[in-house]
């Protein structure tokens, strides 16, 4: 069973520690005291409260199979005489998408502005993260 401490669970979710410890207090978020009483809190559960915590994917997409948004600011644009790139920062994540100046300007995307990344994609790549630990000692 994979378990997570309280700023593992934190760094998951993009949110500070205090934040996931004010979840826990409140009780809506389910913690353990693991042996050395630290909380912990339960892979299962926590994915089940990530889920619940998302909003909802398809607000303002009355009419599309994408099912992977992720909104953001605009905090890069980058235009030539024909492309563009805009990186958008949706939380913890940095979105980078390439596409003409034309649709840019018609968008009007510019630094500070809202936008979302709608990704529809026929190959997503999924890693498996080594836990925070083990990446910590990799290193030294």
């Amino acid at each position: 069973m994979t378990r997570f401490r309280i700023g593992e669970a934190a760094d998951l979710l993009g949110v500070s520690v205090d934040t996931v410890r004010r979840w826990v207090d409140a009780g809506r978020l389910t913690a353990q005291r693991d042996e050395h009483g630290h909380r912990v809190i339960d892979g299962v559960d926590l994915a089940a409260f990530a889920r619940a915590q998302a909003a909802d994917p398809d607000a303002g997409a009355e009419f599309s199979s994408a099912r992977n948004r992720l909104r953001g600011i605009v905090v890069d644009v980058r235009k030539d005489t024909v492309m563009a790139q805009v990186d958008i920062q949706a939380g913890p994540f940095r979105v980078v998408s390439l596409m003409s100046r034309e649709a840019v300007d018609e968008l009007d995307l510019r630094v500070g502005s809202v936008a979302v990344a709608v990704i529809k994609s026929t190959t997503v790549v999924v890693e498996r993260a080594a836990p925070t630990a083990a990446r910590g000692r990799a290193g030294g």
